[in-house]
């Protein structure tokens, strides 16, 4: 049996993008709509919070410090919170905004944009390397969730919320390519609107279903292997953690500033589950680029 239970008395109104960080032993987390984020110890001390004067929709870690996706721009964030323009995205319509974001092994960051739920699907799936500037890959996106990455780097895995199922695609991980699609893990019968999304040592998926205040462990071929009921509504995000990198962080939404909003006494709270039968793999950090290394 799992054991469930809370992370601190932390609690988000927007949580998302939790991160385990291996090198520091901590737990990176952000709230978006208190356009902050956070850093605590496994039993939930708070080391860090840094407030900022936009809303940041996911993070990855980097050298010294984070990687942080913006509203519609990026920037290298050092240990003390100080912020450094690493790129923007000026084409972003005022609907649209950064989501959803993970590195692949090498380093390379990939992320969705969102289009706030508008008719036309706007969001792309876009790239950015470490020396070269931001690529769109992939289109016709309105809330872009789930990347995440196969153990061995060859495949990656991404979401439109809205469409009930998670894209399967080849992807070549030393050029970075986004190959051909090898199939969808299609969520019929297995929960609604997938959100965050990780990948364990085995290579199966662990999905936040944000609609039906649980946890999904998928196969990559779509087989459900396990279900976790969650005891707050809306988990948001799934990250692996702890030393042994055997405990499953989920953060979750208190309230999002539109649809999901609830006075469920839990909600916000972060998760820690443990003894999930799963461990997780330890995130790869941003590759920095030259130009801007101290």
């Amino acid at each position: 049996m799992v054991d469930i239970a809370f992370l601190g008395e932390h609690r988000c109104k927007l949580g998302e993008s939790p991160l385990w960080d291996v090198r520091n032993q901590c737990l990176w987390w952000v709230d978006a709509r208190a356009m902050s984020i956070f850093a605590a110890k496994i039993d939930g001390t708070l080391l860090s919070r840094w407030d900022y004067a936009e809303l940041p929709g996911s993070i990855a870690l980097a050298d010294g410090g984070l990687l942080v996706a913006f509203a519609d721009r990026f920037c290298l964030i050092d240990a003390h919170g100080a912020v450094r323009e690493l790129a923007s995205l000026p084409r972003l319509s005022g609907s649209t905004r950064l989501n959803d974001g993970k590195l692949d092994r090498n380093g390379r960051f990939f992320f969705c944009g969102e289009t706030q739920l508008d008719d036309v699907a706007t969001g792309k799936l876009w790239r950015l390397g470490g020396d070269a500037a931001p690529d769109a890959l992939a289109d016709g996106i309105r809330i872009g969730n789930a990347i995440c990455f196969s153990p061995d780097g060859a495949e990656i895995f991404f979401a439109d919320s809205l469409d009930g199922f998670i894209r399967r695609h080849r992807y070549d991980p030393g050029s970075g390519a986004v190959g051909e699609a090898l199939g969808r893990i299609a969520l019929d019968g297995i929960g609604k609107a997938p959100d965050g999304a990780t990948v364990d040592a085995d290579g199966n998926l662990w999905i936040a279903l944000v609609l039906d205040q649980a946890i999904a462990c998928v196969s990559p071929d779509g087989q459900l292997l396990r279900r976790i009921e969650v005891p707050m509504p809306f988990p948001s995000c799934p990250a692996f953690g702890g030393p042994d990198l055997d405990i499953l962080f989920v953060t979750s939404i208190g309230d999002s500033g539109r649809h999901l909003v609830t006075d469920h006494i839990d909600g916000g709270r972060i998760l820690a589950i443990r003894d999930c039968g799963a461990r997780g793999l330890a995130e790869a950090r941003f590759a920095t680029p030259d130009h801007i290394r101290d």
